[in-house]
């Protein structure tokens, strides 16, 4: 039986019929009931606009979980108490009469968590509807990204739902912050004193921060194409790791006092203006290439594309923390679509020694790298400096890692997926894991200004091709400052 204590609760899922809901919140759920981390009582409601067959809609949550739950992870005795939780209801959003039956399933006194699989513009319809159905006092809610398209839309939606919840019951999503790696930054850095002593501008020479995705767009042409990278990407996941990697040390491990760290990382970046927009950023969009050895598409030849568009599909850029702790240390961030390989890593490399005693001709691998991967494969691998074996090697150095592969390490616990942490912590009323609204309007600040940029300067993003790393002046940008992507091939 599983040590957390959960209280019994509702979980009432807005959108229960869409892609996020069926791929990865039923899955998780699922998983919570297997490690027996649901309470006997809590029950499972799924919320949709969609009329028809009840039985019908609930045989195709149960057939979605057969496919993106891992064959030999569905037990039926687990899979039968989990649907035993479930139960289907047809709702209008923004109809305040279909809340009573809401009302109704929940009862009097059981705590409910509404979570809104849905788009962030009936976010706070959906709330005034539940305050009006006497719900709002014992619900906690959470809010799917993207949350607005700017800093004024997201203070549209935010302000929103602050008017019928208050803060301590709002939890908005980053599933990134999920990821047992990233959970794994605050313990690496603050229980470690081997590396928060070293963790500042004497010590690090550059960050940089990489989440690169082998799809494209994959029918989500109508979203992306007003979204773009920086909107869907750095906004949200590539700032969050950036704070995680940068804060200072809390003063404990509370929700607001990580967040109060994060937030002035944010307000402490350096915005990025004139000249700096083609030194220190490069937007790309992919033209036609190979994937996988197969060949696919531009982003402008998708299915129902715009041929016009000038959207991002990719972004790199330096970014710059004005404070103490980093003064003088670039952070070069990189993520896109069509790329050779899906890998989200952290590189953290170190300063050089102060005075080299090797060979020459070696000293391009000295430097120790802390390498923290989030997926494919999650772990922390340190490179280290070594001599070579044998007794013909003199002092030949080699760069050798000492790892830690979360797979490997602990063959028999299955590594959980983020929203599995996530909805837990949801339940359990911990918001660490979760952004607050200040945090997402000083994200919203910093990119909007780069948005702000790019519309006043006219330039069309370059071109590079899928299976690729980016377009050539993304390698320039790094280059520039003497340094270069790790690990690309």
């Amino acid at each position: 039986m599983a040590s957390i204590s959960v209280e019994p609760c509702t979980f009432a899922l807005f959108g229960a019929l869409g892609d996020l809901a069926l791929r990865k919140l039923f899955p998780a759920l699922y998983q919570l009931d297997r490690a027996d981390l649901l309470h006997a009582d809590t029950r499972v409601l799924a919320l949709a606009r969609e009329a028809g067959s009840v039985d019908e809609h609930l045989a195709s949550i149960e057939a979605h979980l057969q496919e993106f739950v891992p064959a030999g992870q569905i037990e039926a005795p687990v899979l039968q108490r989990f649907l035993a939780r479930l139960s289907y209801l047809h709702v209008d959003f923004l109809k305040a009469e279909d809340y009573q039956a809401l009302a109704e399933r929940v009862g009097s006194d059981s705590q409910l968590i509404a979570y809104f699989a849905t788009p962030a513009a009936v976010y706070g319809g959906i709330c005034e509807n539940l305050d009006k159905a006497g719900l709002s006092a014992r619900t906690r809610v959470v809010l799917e990204k993207p949350i607005g398209h700017d800093l004024e839309s997201s203070r549209r939606v935010n302000d929103a739902v602050a008017q019928f919840f208050p803060e301590n019951r709002v939890y908005r999503i980053d599933h990134y912050l999920g990821k047992e790696t990233v959970q794994n930054l605050i313990a690496l850095r603050f229980a470690n004193s081997l590396f928060e002593t070293q963790w500042n501008q004497n010590s690090i020479s550059h960050v940089e921060i990489t989440v690169a995705e082998k799809v494209g767009i994959e029918g989500r042409w109508g979203y992306f194409d007003k979204a773009g990278q920086l909107r869907d990407m750095i906004q949200n996941h590539l700032l969050q790791l950036l704070c995680l990697i940068a804060m200072d040390p809390p003063s404990d491990l509370s929700a607001d006092s990580i967040r109060d760290e994060k937030v002035k990382v944010l307000k402490a970046l350096a915005p990025i203006k004139g000249e700096g927009l083609s030194t220190q950023v490069v937007r790309g969009q992919y033209i036609a290439g190979y994937s996988e050895g197969k060949p696919v598409p531009g982003y402008l030849e998708e299915d129902n594309a715009n041929a016009q568009s000038d959207t991002e599909t990719f972004v790199a850029l330096r970014a710059d923390i004005r404070n103490w702790r980093w003064a003088g240390v670039p952070f070069y961030l990189r993520t896109g679509k069509r790329m050779p390989q899906k890998l989200s890593q952290i590189v953290i490399h170190f300063k050089e020694t102060p005075h080299y005693i090797f060979a020459p001709e070696q000293r391009l691998q000295i430097g120790n790298k802390l390498i923290i991967r989030l997926q494919p494969d999650e772990g922390i691998s340190l490179r280290v400096m070594t001599k070579e074996q044998g007794l013909d090697k003199g002092m030949q150095l080699r760069s050798g890692p000492l790892q830690l592969n979360f797979s490997d390490t602990w063959r028999s616990a299955r590594i959980p997926d983020a929203y599995e942490r996530l909805l837990l912590e949801v339940m359990r009323g911990n918001q660490n894991l979760f952004v607050r609204k200040d945090e997402i309007e000083y994200a919203w600040k910093w990119c909007d200004q780069l948005i702000a940029g790019w519309k006043q300067s006219g330039d069309a993003p370059k071109p590079y091709a899928a299976g690729s790393w980016g377009p050539m002046s993304s390698i320039a940008l790094i280059t520039r400052d003497g340094r270069s992507w790790y690990g690309d091939i």
